[in-house]
């Protein structure tokens, strides 16, 4: 018996206003997503970044100015006494809104990356203690257990090709 493979529906849509290509155009980088780590885990200040990370100055400077112009991060002035002001970064309403990316990616890392004696870092609910994890619902509430149920349709931006 010989199986006929369709073409993809996918296949007919442009992608010029994909917003996963979009996204990637501001976070696919490792580095944005280092510097995003420590904002989440507090370290805001650029040279604590450039110290915990070990990160190239110029790359730093470069991904906190991208994080900042697109709006995921913003500059708050502080001063320590007798020094210039300088600035420390803080996570805007967008910023916050990677959350779930941010643990998605470490559960991915965790699960495929993490030495043999297990991760680096836990993620716990501060009420409760229980470990944070990732899940898929449905706009109507119901869980996505198996990411085959996911069918992929044109949005309302979509164009065809």
């Amino acid at each position: 018996m010989t199986e006929t493979t369709a073409r993809p529906e996918a296949l007919g849509w442009s992608m010029e206003t994909c917003t996963i290509g979009r996204a990637m155009g501001i976070l696919g980088e490792k580095w944005t997503f280092v510097v995003l780590r420590e904002v989440f885990n507090g370290v805001r200040r650029f040279a604590d970044m450039r110290e915990h990370t070990g990160m190239p100055r110029q790359v730093l400077t470069n991904r906190l100015a991208a994080l900042v112009e697109h709006g995921v991060l913003r500059r708050e002035p502080y001063q320590e006494p007798g020094a210039r002001i300088r600035h420390e970064y803080r996570l805007t309403p967008k910023g916050f809104d990677l959350y779930p990316v941010m643990v998605a990616v470490k559960e991915w890392g965790d699960r495929y990356l993490a030495e043999p004696e297990g991760p680096p870092l836990t993620m716990v609910h501060r009420d409760c203690g229980a470990e944070v994890r990732t899940a898929v619902h449905c706009s109507d509430g119901h869980a996505v257990t198996d990411n085959r149920d996911v069918v992929p349709r044109p949005g309302p931006g979509a164009r065809r090709r």
